[in-house]
């Protein structure tokens, strides 16, 4: 198994349905041509954005199939696997690997959860086992899984039992665990930072690869970030990220999750409703977005990103 370290940029896109609620597949070429034009190296699918949790196994396998379509080769398609049970992982670990694409990771059960780590180190050896000749990422988000250990024990632990452990998406706040993470065993795992808004941060500890959602729409801006901060401008660094932190600053104001996709519907992308239980802004809502946005001149920043064509959600 080849392995190289992530460099850059991957995007957490959001699963597009139609009005009824269904799969809309045909939105996700566009939506992959859009990061490719952005610049992002990869997509992690069927994520917390992506409502992986909200939707069956098949629906799953059907959006991972469309990446891995789409991208042909053009982005590295992350898949992730996570689920309650970990023989319905397993076989979401099998096919990530059979549709060719590049790397599978999960979460830890958010229902059952592992009662240390050595207990967590065992569930994601499980799952990666199901497919040993295929790189997994162990994904650490505490804020929605309920599950917060320490990461540096869960590398030492899975190194020696988990052959496949490429790293850890790391989303948590805890930038000094993930700096810890980076250096462990002299750098040896791919440890990706998870919190958009904390990107700047990673960067200074050592962070070369990011996973995040709102580089659905603004992955531009944040490169112009990393560039900045890598040809030693640091304040021009700082600015640059002052103006995506206000931006996140904006939406977090409502849900998170359907607050960036209106984000994406101002830009031309109907990615259609969420699904239960969360809920599309109201109209109201969504105006209000909108006008902050302006407001601050985020969504003017991104002019020369939007679309030529809207693209509806029952294209």
């Amino acid at each position: 198994m080849n392995f190289k370290k992530t460099e850059g940029l991957l995007t957490a896109p959001f699963t597009p349905f139609h009005t009824d609620g269904s799969l809309n597949l045909h939105l996700i070429p566009a939506l992959v041509d859009k990061m490719i034009a952005d610049g992002v190296t990869g997509a992690f699918v069927c994520g917390s954005n992506g409502e992986g949790p909200n939707m069956t196994s098949e629906e799953r396998k059907a959006v991972a199939e469309a990446f891995v379509r789409a991208s042909a080769g053009r982005l590295r398609i992350w898949v992730h696997v996570g689920h309650s049970s970990i023989r319905e992982s397993q076989d979401l670990m099998r096919h990530a690997r059979d549709i060719g694409a590049d790397a599978a990771s999960s979460v830890a059960a958010f229902y059952f959860k592992p009662s240390s780590v050595q207990n967590l180190v065992d569930c994601m050896s499980e799952i990666a086992s199901a497919a040993p000749d295929f790189p997994f990422y162990y994904y650490h988000i505490p804020t929605l899984t309920g599950v917060g250990m320490d990461m540096t024990e869960f590398l030492r632990l899975g190194e020696a039992v988990i052959p496949n452990l490429q790293g850890i998406k790391y989303t948590a706040t805890t930038i000094w665990e993930y700096q810890a993470c980076l250096n462990y065993a002299q750098g040896r795992f791919d440890v990706l930072y998870g919190f958009d808004e904390m990107l700047l941060p990673a960067l200074s500890v050592g962070a070369k690869a990011a996973i995040g959602s709102t580089y659905n729409f603004a992955a531009p801006l944040y490169l112009d970030v990393m560039a900045a901060y890598r040809s030693g401008q640091q304040e021009r660094a700082q600015q640059l990220m002052i103006n995506l932190v206000n931006m996140v600053r904006v939406f977090v104001k409502f849900p998170p999750i359907p607050a960036q996709r209106a984000i994406m519907h101002m830009l031309g992308f109907d990615l259609g409703p969420c699904r239960l239980p969360l809920t599309q802004l109201t109209n109201g809502q969504y105006t209000q977005l909108k006008t902050e946005l302006e407001q601050i001149g985020f969504l003017q920043s991104l002019t020369t990103q939007r679309p030529t064509a809207v693209l509806g959600a029952n294209s």
